[in-house]
């Protein structure tokens, strides 16, 4: 199975005190097809840095999964690629382009998403991209 996993399910894989943390370790054992757009290296490793800022992990715990995220993807999809579509997705669903890059890779992949942003799959209620997301409380269940 393919899922496309935003940076919400990715940074637990570092941070093992997260809610739900286990049930991203779950995610990552089971070997499925993972993708990501490119920018969740950069959103995993700046909230390890405001990790490491706030004393919460120690900054070679952070060095360590800023070094590791981007190798537990089959392949990272560069941003440019998917700009237009998030673009639209954000206008409609009025949301931030970040996090509708994911949903427009999900989309272009006949993928599911799977993310830890309960923020971002309260807009998706009631639209078309509704059932393109899968939260990742529910992710062990295969709801």
């Amino acid at each position: 199975m393919t899922f496309v996993i935003d940076a919400s399910v990715a940074f637990k894989w570092f941070v093992s005190d997260e809610e739900d943390a286990e049930a991203a370790a779950a995610l990552l054992r089971s070997e499925p097809t993972l993708l990501a757009p490119d920018i969740l290296v950069a959103e995993v490793s700046n909230t390890l840095w405001r990790s490491v800022r706030i004393g919460r992990i120690l900054p070679e715990q952070a060095m360590q999964g800023a070094v590791a995220v981007s190798t537990l993807f089959e392949v990272l999809i560069g941003s440019a690629v998917l700009a237009p579509r998030a673009l639209a997705v954000a206008r409609a669903l009025d949301h931030p382009v970040y996090d509708c890059l994911y949903l427009a890779l999900a989309e272009a992949r006949q993928a599911r998403l799977v993310t830890a942003d309960m923020r971002f799959l309260a807009k998706l209620n009631g639209t078309v991209w509704k059932q393109s997301a899968l939260p990742l409380a529910q992710y062990s269940t295969g709801a």
